[in-house]
């Protein structure tokens, strides 16, 4: 995956979330939710890319 089309897909992902936060309306306790949990896999998505985390496809959950 190239650099420019990481930070392509970055800009969409922060201009969809801006449109979100500002256009729709919801409880602050909600939209906080969102935005953390959109940064949380933004963070892993990054990691997984530039190779520092595996791939996830081995993450399970354990019964």
């Amino acid at each position: 995956m190239s650099l420019v089309s990481i930070v392509i897909a970055l800009i969409v992902v922060g201009v969809l979330l801006w449109l979100i936060n500002t256009y729709i309306p919801m409880d602050t306790k909600i939209r906080s939710i969102l935005n953390g949990v959109v940064v949380i896999i933004i963070i892993l998505w990054l990691l997984q890319a530039f190779g520092v985390m595996g791939t996830l496809n081995n993450v399970g959950v354990s019964r």
